[in-house]
């Protein structure tokens, strides 16, 4: 997911992150707003950083350009919603560009879209919706998880395409070839991100259960098989 340095097209580059921009400075205020008014939250914060830098750089090649690896967001989204993600995730990013070559800052934007926006709204809203259905709470966490890495892949993918269209068969063939390549090695990273992030939060159910009955995570008075609010 990570798309290397220099590799978009500069109009590409520069689209993406006017696309990021707005979602990065959102989460700015809330971020700021959450430690603000729950200064005790800052421990899990970094927690849930740190999950996600460690998670997604553990780089695999995959396709030309790019790599396959988990991106550890679907927690923090869960924990803190999106917005919030797409700070630590732009930190995690361009903390990976600078330190590690992974990514690289031209394509900062369009990683941040894929890895930092896309992903954990889309795992956001899966977890959302299986909870309102009254799912258990480790299903509907592993299940936020999946997609949540899945949906980064399926974006860079497009982004990829769009980028590169086939001479031939033009946006739909490269998407096709891209989305394959990246299926391969994302879908069993994805099942065994889910299942780390459960391990993970029933770490959490233990340690930091008031901090999550306040996140809403947890009802109040509930056990972890209850519809959180």
């Amino acid at each position: 997911m990570h798309i290397a340095e220099g590799f978009l097209p500069p109009a590409h580059a520069v689209a993406w992150g006017v696309a990021s921009a707005p979602f990065v400075v959102h989460g700015v205020r809330s971020l700021t707003r959450e430690v603000r008014e729950h200064p005790e939250s800052t421990l899990l914060l970094g927690a849930a950083g740190a999950f996600t830098f460690v998670l997604s750089a553990l780089k695999l090649p995959s396709v030309t350009g790019s790599c396959s690896h988990p991106t550890g967001t679907g927690l923090g989204a869960i924990l803190f919603r999106p917005p919030v993600v797409a700070v630590l995730g732009t930190i995690t990013l361009l903390f990976q560009a600078l330190l590690l070559a992974h990514g690289g800052l031209t394509t900062l934007g369009a990683n941040v879209f894929s890895m930092a926006i896309a992903g954990p709204w889309a795992g956001y809203g899966v977890y959302r919706l299986l909870r309102r259905c009254a799912a258990p709470l480790m299903v509907a966490v592993f299940c936020g998880a999946f997609v949540a890495d899945l949906s980064t892949y399926c974006v860079t993918s497009v982004q990829l395409a769009l980028a590169f269209p086939d001479p031939g068969s033009g946006f739909l063939g490269s998407l096709g070839k891209f989305g394959s390549v990246f299926a391969v090695t994302q879908i069993p990273l994805a099942v065994s991100e889910g299942l780390l992030t459960v391990l993970v939060m029933r770490l959490l159910t233990q340690s930091s259960k008031g901090e999550l009955t306040r996140l809403g995570v947890l009802p109040a008075g509930a056990g972890t098989g209850a519809v959180a609010r």
